[in-house]
């Protein structure tokens, strides 16, 4: 059924629907209205968070599905909260400072690239095994 994936899905969607929330508020803290993406470099921070996320949500679902699917849903909510937890980590150190970035980046990049790495392993053991070697 996948629960804790979906909830972990649900999750990280509200940490994204935040950046979404915090970019706007940001635009009329700066008075950096749409279509401009920059002037003030505080706003640009903020942006920068909504639009990594972004980019790390495309990598990270499906890994996270697949992963629940075909290793484990338990291992899964572990590895899927971590990386939901460093996206916030992300998130507050980047909206301070461009280098206070770092912390939440490495937890969601290695929580992600662990859901990868033993993706391809699991998957590489079905295929091995269907072709019958």
């Amino acid at each position: 059924m996948l629960l804790g994936a979906s909830i972990v899905t649900l999750l990280a969607l509200l940490v994204y629907f935040a950046t979404i929330i915090n970019v706007g508020r940001a635009r009329m803290k700066y008075q950096v209205m749409p279509p401009a993406m920059t002037g003030n470099e505080d706003f640009e921070r903020v942006v920068r968070v909504q639009q990594n996320t972004l980019e790390q949500l495309i990598f990270f679902l499906p890994l996270l599905w697949i992963f629940s699917a075909y290793v484990s849903e338990l291992w899964g909510i572990i590895l899927g909260g971590t990386w939901v937890v460093g996206r916030i980590i992300y998130a507050w150190g980047y909206s301070l400072e461009a280098k206070k970035r770092m912390p939440g980046f490495a937890i969601s990049t290695l929580s992600a690239l662990s859901l990868l790495s033993l993706c391809l392993v699991k998957l590489g053991l079905i295929v091995y095994q269907q072709l019958n070697f």
